[in-house]
């Protein structure tokens, strides 16, 4: 028996394209083939950050229009 630890994971995307691909996402585009590479290189903490930031943009947007609309 070996008791070699697998290697790490290398993700090799960089915080704009997990940008991207999140911005995508919420849209609701997004094609298998590109998923699947993003799945092979995304950073899966990266990814948390974008949504985060993405939700919190969405929210804000919300409420300004809301804000405009009601003035």
């Amino acid at each position: 028996m070996s008791n070699e630890e697998p290697s790490p994971v290398i993700r090799k995307a960089s915080f704009a394209q997990t940008a991207k691909a999140v911005f995508w996402s919420f849209f609701g585009v997004r094609k298998q083939s590109d998923y699947e590479k993003d799945a092979a290189q995304l950073n899966p903490v990266h990814v948390i950050i974008a949504a985060l930031i993405g939700a919190l943009l969405f929210v804000l947007v919300l409420i300004l229009i809301a804000k405009s609309v009601v003035k």
